[in-house]
C-alpha cells in the first residue's frame, strides 16, 4: 500500500532546556521520521519524556504532568538553577510559515507556573517576528492574543487574564474558534501519540465496544480489531496480511464478544481448527499486530512516538517495521528510540541522532548524516546499522566514559 501523503503539521526543530538530563539541546531541520540511539543513560527516553511532558500538560494539565515526575526536585537539570523551556518550531503544512511555540515553567511555593508562553511568526520576509500570542511577560497568567486566520499587526489584539498561573494560554484560548492559529497547535499537541506498548497489556479482556485509536499501552488492541472490522474491513485485512508476511501459519486474528459483554482477542494458526486466546500467544506476535494497528491507522495520530520497537521482536523483522514507519511518516511524524543495529540498517543518515552524555554528565545529539565518512560509506553500500556496530560513530560508544568520543581501538579499525 502506498503512503496517502497528506499535509500534515511537522515539527522541525525542537530546544529544550533545563529538563533532567537535558541542559540545554536542540534538534534541527527534523525529518518526518526520526530515530534516536545512543548508549543506556543517554537520554533517549528524556526526549521522549519532553514530548509526553507537553502532551500531558495539554490533556491533563501542567500540574497533573509536573507531579507525576517530581516536580522541581526530579525534573529541573542538576546544578542548575533556570526554569525549564520548551521550544518548538512546526509548520502546519509544507507551504506554511515557519511557527515558534515557546513555553517557560516555574515552580515557587505554590507548585508549577507559566513563567511565559508565546507563539509567533514571520509571514512576510523580510519582517521582524510577530507575536499573536504572548502571556507572562510582565505578570503570569495575563497577555495577549491576536484573532484571525492570519494574524498579523493589523488584526484584534486582545488582552486576557487566565483564571490561574497554572493553565497554559494555547490550550485555554485554543478552544475558541476566533483563535484558529492558536487552536491548530492546541489540536495537534493534545492528539500527539506516544507508545508505551507492551505485550502483557494487549492480552486483556476489556468491555466491548469499538474504539478508533490504540491506547498507550496497548490494553483496548481487541476494541480496534472491532472498530477496524466493522467500519474498515479492507485496511483490517492488510494489517492481517502483513502480520501474516511476519508470523508463519498464521490464519486470522479476531475479537469476539464473550457472553458478559467483553472482548476476547484470539489467535488463529493455519493447521489447527481452533483459535487460542490472545494471553497464550506469542509476545512478538502481538507486539507487531499492535504496531501495524497503529501505523495504518486509517486516521493516524499527526505525531507518533514509539520506544524501542525491537524488544520482542525477531531482528529480521526491523528492517520491514523500519520501512513502515517511514512510509507512514507521509501522514504522521515519527519519533523512535532503538537499540537496534537491525532497524537502524533500514534508516537514512539524516534521519538518525546519535545521544551521549558530555563529560559535565549533559545530553548532547549529533546527526549521523554530519560525522566524517558516513554519508561516503552509504554511498558504497553500507548499512548505516552495522557502521554503528563498527565503530564508525563519532559519538555514542558505550564502551567509552561518556560515549562522546571514539575508543581509540575501535578508531583504529576504521575500513
Amino acid at each position: 500500500m502506498k503512503p496517502i501523503k497528506i499535509d500534515t503539521p511537522r515539527i522541525e526543530y525542537l530546544r529544550v532546556r533545563n529538563y533532567r538530563a537535558l541542559k540545554d539541546i536542540v534538534l534541527n531541520d527534523l525529518t518526518p521520521l526520526t530515530v534516536f540511539l545512543g548508549p543506556n543513560g543517554s537520554g533517549k527516553s528524556t526526549i521522549f519524556d519532553a514530548f509526553a511532558f507537553l502532551a500531558e500538560s495539554f490533556q491533563g494539565g501542567l500540574r497533573k504532568a509536573w507531579d507525576k515526575r517530581g516536580r522541581f526536585k526530579e525534573l529541573r537539570t542538576r546544578g542548575t538553577e533556570g526554569n525549564i523551556t520548551f521550544e518548538v518550531k512546526y509548520r502546519e503544512k509544507k507551504s506554511s510559515p515557519l511557527i515558534t511555540y515557546q513555553l517557560e515553567i516555574g515552580e515557587d511555593t505554590k507548585g508549577p507556573y507559566v513563567v511565559r508562553e508565546f507563539l509567533r511568526w514571520k509571514r512576510k520576509h523580510p519582517a521582524a517576528p510577530f507575536y499573536f500570542l504572548d502571556f507572562g511577560r510582565d505578570v503570569p497568567g495575563t497577555g495577549i492574543v491576536v484573532t484571525g486566520d492570519e494574524p498579523d499587526a493589523n488584526d484584534t489584539r486582545t488582552e486576557e487574564k487566565l483564571d490561574s498561573r497554572e493553565l497554559l494560554a494555547v490550550n485555554t484560548l485554543g478552544q475558541l474558534a476566533k483563535h484558529p492559529r492558536v487552536g491548530a497547535l492546541r489540536r495537534f499537541i493534545t492528539g500527539w501519540y506516544l507508545s508505551y506498548l507492551s505485550a502483557d497489556s494487549t492480552r486483556g479482556v476489556p468491555e466491548a465496544g469499538p474504539q478508533e485509536r490504540l491506547s498507550t499501552t496497548g490494553d483496548n488492541l481487541p476494541n480496534v480489531i472491532q472498530y477496524l472490522k466493522e467500519g474498515h474491513s479492507d485496511q483490517l485485512d492488510m494489517i492481517l496480511q502483513k502480520l501474516a508476511q511476519r508470523v508463519p501459519r498464521l490464519e486470522k486474528v479476531d475479537a469476539s464478544l464473550m457472553p458478559d459483554g467483553r472482548l476476547l482477542l484470539e489467535v488463529k494458526d493455519a493447521p489447527f481448527e481452533k483459535p487460542v486466546m490472545a494471553k497464550f500467544a506469542s509476545d512478538g506476535t502481538l507486539k507487531m499486530l499492535a504496531y501495524l494497528t497503529l501505523l495504518y491507522d486509517p486516521e493516524p495520530p499527526q505525531l507518533i512516538g514509539i520506544e524501542e520497537p525491537e524488544n520482542q521482536l525477531h531482528p529480521r523483522l526491523l528492517p520491514e517495521l523500519a520501512e513502515e514507519c517511514r512510509a507512514a511518516s507521509a501522514n504522521s511524524q515519527l519519533m523512535v528510540t532503538t537499540h537496534s543495529p537491525f532497524f537502524v540498517n533500514a534508516l537514512k543518515p539524516n534521519e538518525v541522532w546519535v545521544l551521549y552524555r558530555t563529560e559535565d554528565g549533559y545530553t548532547q545529539a549529533r546527526r549521523s548524516s554530519e560525522m566524517k565518512g558516513i554519508n561516503e560509506f552509504m554511498e558504497h553500500g553500507a548499512l548505516l546499522g552495522q557502521l554503528w556496530m563498527e565503530g564508525h560513530f563519532e559519538v555514542g560508544d558505550p564502551l567509552t566514559n561518556s560515549g562522546a568520543e571514539l575508543n581509540p581501538k575501535r578508531k583504529s579499525n576504521k575500513r
